[in-house]
Protein backbone atom coordinates (compact mmCIF):
# COMPACT_ATOMS: atom_id res chain seq x y z
CA UNK A 1 0.00 0.00 0.00
CA UNK A 2 2.88 2.38 0.74
CA UNK A 3 4.08 1.98 -2.84
CA UNK A 4 0.74 3.35 -4.06
CA UNK A 5 0.76 6.37 -1.71
CA UNK A 6 1.79 8.60 -4.59
CA UNK A 7 -1.65 8.08 -6.14
CA UNK A 8 -3.04 10.31 -3.37
CA UNK A 9 -0.72 13.19 -4.23
CA UNK A 10 -2.66 15.65 -6.41
CA UNK A 11 -1.44 17.66 -9.35
CA UNK A 12 0.26 20.84 -8.20
CA UNK A 13 -1.05 24.07 -9.65
CA UNK A 14 1.72 26.68 -9.89
CA UNK A 15 1.47 30.39 -10.74
CA UNK A 16 4.62 32.19 -11.82
CA UNK A 17 4.94 35.95 -12.13
CA UNK A 18 7.76 36.99 -14.43
CA UNK A 19 7.62 40.59 -13.27
CA UNK A 20 9.03 43.92 -14.29
CA UNK A 21 10.54 45.34 -11.10
CA UNK A 22 10.80 49.00 -10.12
CA UNK A 23 14.33 49.76 -8.94
CA UNK A 24 14.64 50.02 -5.17
CA UNK A 25 10.99 50.98 -4.77
CA UNK A 26 9.36 48.60 -2.31
CA UNK A 27 5.93 50.24 -2.21
CA UNK A 28 5.63 50.46 -5.99
CA UNK A 29 6.66 46.84 -6.47
CA UNK A 30 4.27 45.51 -3.83
CA UNK A 31 1.39 47.58 -5.19
CA UNK A 32 2.10 46.50 -8.77
CA UNK A 33 2.35 42.82 -7.87
CA UNK A 34 -0.88 43.03 -5.87
CA UNK A 35 -2.75 44.58 -8.80
CA UNK A 36 -1.36 42.09 -11.31
CA UNK A 37 -2.13 39.08 -9.14
CA UNK A 38 -5.66 40.17 -8.29
CA UNK A 39 -6.48 40.90 -11.91
CA UNK A 40 -4.59 38.00 -13.45
CA UNK A 41 -5.01 34.96 -11.19
CA UNK A 42 -8.34 33.59 -12.41
CA UNK A 43 -8.27 30.13 -10.86
CA UNK A 44 -7.36 28.48 -7.57
CA UNK A 45 -3.63 27.94 -7.36
CA UNK A 46 -1.41 26.17 -4.83
CA UNK A 47 1.76 28.21 -5.21
CA UNK A 48 2.62 31.74 -6.37
CA UNK A 49 6.30 32.33 -7.24
CA UNK A 50 7.91 35.77 -7.51
CA UNK A 51 11.47 36.61 -8.69
CA UNK A 52 14.62 37.17 -6.64
CA UNK A 53 14.47 40.39 -4.58
CA UNK A 54 10.98 40.99 -5.97
CA UNK A 55 10.39 44.06 -3.82
CA UNK A 56 13.57 45.99 -4.73
CA UNK A 57 15.34 44.45 -7.70
CA UNK A 58 18.79 42.84 -7.33
CA UNK A 59 20.53 45.63 -5.44
CA UNK A 60 23.47 45.87 -3.07
CA UNK A 61 22.00 48.96 -1.41
CA UNK A 62 21.24 46.91 1.67
CA UNK A 63 21.16 49.43 4.51
CA UNK A 64 18.08 51.46 3.48
CA UNK A 65 16.26 48.56 1.81
CA UNK A 66 16.71 45.66 4.23
CA UNK A 67 13.73 44.61 6.32
CA UNK A 68 13.19 42.58 9.47
CA UNK A 69 11.25 39.35 9.57
CA UNK A 70 8.20 41.27 10.80
CA UNK A 71 8.57 44.04 8.23
CA UNK A 72 6.36 45.44 5.48
CA UNK A 73 7.14 42.84 2.83
CA UNK A 74 6.71 39.88 5.16
CA UNK A 75 3.31 41.24 6.21
CA UNK A 76 2.41 41.76 2.56
CA UNK A 77 3.37 38.17 1.77
CA UNK A 78 1.13 36.89 4.58
CA UNK A 79 -1.79 39.05 3.43
CA UNK A 80 -1.33 37.88 -0.17
CA UNK A 81 -0.99 34.21 0.77
CA UNK A 82 -4.14 34.44 2.89
CA UNK A 83 -6.08 36.25 0.12
CA UNK A 84 -5.28 33.60 -2.50
CA UNK A 85 -5.23 30.70 -0.01
CA UNK A 86 -1.90 29.81 -1.57
CA UNK A 87 1.76 29.64 -0.65
CA UNK A 88 3.63 32.77 -1.82
CA UNK A 89 7.40 32.69 -2.26
CA UNK A 90 10.13 35.05 -3.38
CA UNK A 91 13.34 36.49 -1.98
CA UNK A 92 14.08 39.82 -0.30
CA UNK A 93 16.83 41.50 1.72
CA UNK A 94 16.61 40.59 5.41
CA UNK A 95 18.74 42.04 8.20
CA UNK A 96 19.54 40.03 11.32
CA UNK A 97 21.86 41.72 13.81
CA UNK A 98 24.78 42.90 11.65
CA UNK A 99 24.19 40.44 8.81
CA UNK A 100 22.23 40.82 5.57
CA UNK A 101 20.71 37.81 3.81
CA UNK A 102 19.21 37.27 0.38
CA UNK A 103 16.37 35.26 1.87
CA UNK A 104 13.78 33.19 0.03
CA UNK A 105 10.55 33.19 2.02
CA UNK A 106 8.04 30.34 1.82
CA UNK A 107 4.91 32.02 3.21
CA UNK A 108 1.80 29.96 3.95
CA UNK A 109 -1.78 31.28 4.17
CA UNK A 110 -1.89 30.91 7.95
CA UNK A 111 1.16 33.16 8.37
CA UNK A 112 3.63 30.40 9.17
CA UNK A 113 6.73 30.35 7.02
CA UNK A 114 10.05 28.73 6.26
CA UNK A 115 13.06 30.33 4.62
CA UNK A 116 16.23 29.63 2.69
CA UNK A 117 19.25 31.96 2.66
CA UNK A 118 21.13 32.10 -0.64
CA UNK A 119 24.25 29.95 -0.37
CA UNK A 120 26.17 30.89 -3.51
CA UNK A 121 26.67 34.65 -3.55
CA UNK A 122 27.35 36.24 -6.94
CA UNK A 123 30.86 37.67 -6.66
CA UNK A 124 30.72 39.28 -10.14
CA UNK A 125 27.93 41.47 -8.74
CA UNK A 126 29.75 41.97 -5.40
CA UNK A 127 26.95 40.20 -3.57
CA UNK A 128 29.54 38.53 -1.34
CA UNK A 129 30.67 41.95 -0.04
CA UNK A 130 27.23 42.83 1.31
CA UNK A 131 25.50 39.55 2.14
CA UNK A 132 26.18 36.60 4.42
CA UNK A 133 25.85 33.20 2.72
CA UNK A 134 23.36 30.70 4.05
CA UNK A 135 24.68 27.30 5.07
CA UNK A 136 21.51 25.22 5.26
CA UNK A 137 19.62 23.47 2.48
CA UNK A 138 15.84 23.45 2.68
CA UNK A 139 13.14 21.13 1.39
CA UNK A 140 9.54 22.18 1.99
CA UNK A 141 6.36 20.14 1.56
CA UNK A 142 3.25 21.22 -0.31
CA UNK A 143 0.35 18.78 -0.71
CA UNK A 144 2.75 15.86 -0.62
CA UNK A 145 5.24 17.40 -3.06
CA UNK A 146 8.77 17.85 -1.72
CA UNK A 147 10.31 21.08 -3.02
CA UNK A 148 13.97 22.10 -2.81
CA UNK A 149 14.48 25.87 -2.65
CA UNK A 150 17.30 27.81 -4.32
CA UNK A 151 18.17 31.29 -5.53
CA UNK A 152 19.61 32.31 -8.91
CA UNK A 153 23.38 31.58 -8.84
CA UNK A 154 22.73 28.32 -6.94
CA UNK A 155 21.57 26.73 -10.22
CA UNK A 156 25.19 26.65 -11.44
CA UNK A 157 26.28 24.28 -8.67
CA UNK A 158 24.95 20.74 -9.14
CA UNK A 159 26.53 19.33 -5.98
CA UNK A 160 24.58 21.80 -3.82
CA UNK A 161 21.33 20.83 -5.53
CA UNK A 162 22.01 17.08 -5.78
CA UNK A 163 18.87 14.97 -5.32
CA UNK A 164 20.33 12.40 -2.94
CA UNK A 165 18.04 9.40 -2.41
CA UNK A 166 15.15 11.10 -4.22
CA UNK A 167 14.80 13.61 -1.39
CA UNK A 168 12.75 16.08 -3.44
CA UNK A 169 10.41 16.26 -6.45
CA UNK A 170 10.91 19.88 -7.55
CA UNK A 171 13.76 22.37 -7.59
CA UNK A 172 12.39 25.90 -7.28
CA UNK A 173 14.75 28.72 -8.29
CA UNK A 174 13.93 32.44 -8.08
CA UNK A 175 16.29 34.65 -10.03
CA UNK A 176 17.48 37.97 -11.34
CA UNK A 177 19.38 36.49 -14.30
CA UNK A 178 20.90 38.79 -16.97
CA UNK A 179 19.71 38.24 -20.51
CA UNK A 180 23.26 38.09 -21.89
CA UNK A 181 23.65 34.72 -20.14
CA UNK A 182 20.14 33.47 -20.91
CA UNK A 183 21.51 30.44 -22.75
CA UNK A 184 23.33 29.39 -19.56
CA UNK A 185 20.10 29.74 -17.59
CA UNK A 186 18.07 27.60 -19.99
CA UNK A 187 20.76 24.93 -20.23
CA UNK A 188 21.41 24.73 -16.50
CA UNK A 189 17.72 24.38 -15.65
CA UNK A 190 17.29 21.57 -18.15
CA UNK A 191 20.45 19.84 -16.88
CA UNK A 192 19.34 20.02 -13.23
CA UNK A 193 15.95 18.52 -14.18
CA UNK A 194 17.46 15.59 -16.10
CA UNK A 195 20.24 14.73 -13.66
CA UNK A 196 18.01 14.96 -10.58
CA UNK A 197 14.91 13.44 -12.21
CA UNK A 198 12.81 16.28 -10.85
CA UNK A 199 10.77 19.15 -12.13
CA UNK A 200 12.68 22.42 -12.13
CA UNK A 201 10.81 25.71 -11.97
CA UNK A 202 12.87 28.85 -12.58
CA UNK A 203 11.27 32.29 -12.20
CA UNK A 204 13.19 35.31 -13.47
CA UNK A 205 12.38 39.02 -13.88
CA UNK A 206 12.21 41.21 -16.98
CA UNK A 207 13.42 44.69 -17.87
CA UNK A 208 16.44 46.85 -17.07
CA UNK A 209 17.55 47.31 -13.48
CA UNK A 210 19.17 50.38 -11.93
CA UNK A 211 22.56 49.30 -13.23
CA UNK A 212 21.18 49.09 -16.78
CA UNK A 213 21.46 45.31 -16.78
CA UNK A 214 18.73 43.84 -18.98
CA UNK A 215 16.77 40.77 -17.87
CA UNK A 216 14.89 38.86 -20.54
CA UNK A 217 12.82 36.56 -18.37
CA UNK A 218 13.02 33.05 -19.80
CA UNK A 219 11.10 31.73 -16.81
CA UNK A 220 10.37 28.06 -17.29
CA UNK A 221 9.30 24.73 -15.91
CA UNK A 222 11.15 21.65 -17.16
CA UNK A 223 9.99 18.11 -16.43
CA UNK A 224 12.26 15.20 -15.35
CA UNK A 225 12.71 14.13 -18.99
CA UNK A 226 14.01 17.59 -19.88
CA UNK A 227 10.81 18.57 -21.70
CA UNK A 228 9.30 22.04 -21.45
CA UNK A 229 6.10 22.47 -19.43
CA UNK A 230 6.23 26.28 -19.50
CA UNK A 231 8.56 28.83 -21.06
CA UNK A 232 8.29 32.59 -21.54
CA UNK A 233 11.00 34.95 -22.84
CA UNK A 234 11.09 38.76 -22.87
CA UNK A 235 7.65 39.94 -21.70
CA UNK A 236 6.16 40.30 -18.25
CA UNK A 237 4.04 37.21 -17.74
CA UNK A 238 1.63 35.83 -15.17
CA UNK A 239 0.83 32.22 -15.89
CA UNK A 240 -0.60 29.16 -14.12
CA UNK A 241 0.20 25.56 -15.03
CA UNK A 242 -0.14 22.11 -13.44
CA UNK A 243 2.42 19.38 -12.90
CA UNK A 244 1.65 15.71 -12.36
CA UNK A 245 3.09 13.53 -9.60
CA UNK A 246 2.14 10.24 -11.23
CA UNK A 247 4.19 11.20 -14.27
CA UNK A 248 7.18 11.92 -12.03
CA UNK A 249 6.93 8.46 -10.45
CA UNK A 250 6.54 6.85 -13.85
CA UNK A 251 9.73 8.47 -15.16
CA UNK A 252 11.75 7.46 -12.11
CA UNK A 253 10.57 3.85 -12.34
CA UNK A 254 11.16 3.60 -16.07
CA UNK A 255 14.63 5.12 -15.78
CA UNK A 256 15.92 4.49 -12.22
CA UNK A 257 19.11 6.51 -12.68
CA UNK A 258 19.06 8.01 -9.18
CA UNK A 259 19.59 4.56 -7.68
CA UNK A 260 23.04 4.45 -9.29
CA UNK A 261 24.18 7.87 -8.05
CA UNK A 262 27.37 8.27 -6.04
CA UNK A 263 26.87 8.86 -2.33
CA UNK A 264 28.64 11.72 -0.57
CA UNK A 265 28.10 14.51 1.94
CA UNK A 266 28.95 18.19 1.64
CA UNK A 267 31.50 19.53 4.12
CA UNK A 268 31.19 23.25 4.94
Amino acid sequence: MEQLAYLNIPNLKVTVFQAYLFWENIDKNLNNITLRLKSGVKEKTDLIILPEMFNTGFTMNVIPLAENMDGKTMNWMHTTAKYFDSVVCGSLIIKEKDNFFNRLIWMQPDGSYEYYDKHHLFKMGEEDKYFTPGQKQLIVNLKGWKIRLGICYDIRFPVWLRNAESAYDIILIVASWPDKRANHWRTLIQARAIENQSYVIGVNRVGHDGNQVYHGGHSMCIDPHGNTVYYKPEDEDLYTFSINYTELVKIRRQFPFLQDADTFELKN
